[in-house]
């Protein structure tokens, strides 16, 4: 059984609304983490998201983890070669902006008619954070759990690699 919110329809933002949810800032630098909130307008635009993520330049590795209407989550992380992506649902992008410029930015040829029938899905690259931790199966598990709400699945993942503490510290300061 999949997870549900009370409040507005899923899937369902009133035009022009930034979506309930957290963007965080991940840099794992000296084999130290640190979690820094993002704007609010990276939840509506990739090439804001990315472009918050690059500004921060840091020698280590640095991605975003974006919880959108706790519907579903993005993993963000600029590379010199382009930037990796995953979508948790890319379902969601028959809703949702952000998801359907992430899908257009995987080249995800996907029909739209195919999205409207298909079960919730990832889409992208399940290695994105593979070198800094999480293993691409354990990553999978994690999507896997659809009884988990997109926060939660994004704290697993924290935990999972180890930064769990000062995730939760930015969303506390994000009153989440």
């Amino acid at each position: 059984m999949e997870a549900q919110r009370a409040g507005r329809e899923p899937g369902t933002p009133v035009a022009g609304d930034t979506p309930e949810g957290f963007a965080v800032a991940v840099v794992h630098e000296n084999a130290t983490w640190r979690c820094s909130p993002m704007s609010p307008q990276a939840l509506t635009s990739l090439a804001v998201a990315e472009t918050e993520l690059r500004e921060l330049r840091s020698a280590g590795a640095v991605f975003g983890l974006l919880d959108i209407d706790d519907e579903f989550f993005l993993i963000v992380r600029p590379a010199p070669s382009g930037t990796l992506l995953l979508l948790s649902d890319a379902t969601a992008a028959l809703d949702y902006d952000i998801a359907a410029e992430a899908l257009e930015k995987l080249d995800a040829d996907i029909a739209t008619e195919d999205l409207e029938d298909a079960d919730p899905f990832e889409e992208g690259d399940l290695g994105v954070l593979a070198d800094v931790g999480l293993p691409n199966a354990v990553l999978s598990v994690i999507l896997d759990e659809t009884d988990l709400y997109a926060d939660e699945q994004l704290g697993r993942i924290a935990r999972e690699m180890g930064f769990a503490e000062e995730f939760a510290a930015v969303l506390d300061r994000l009153d989440r």
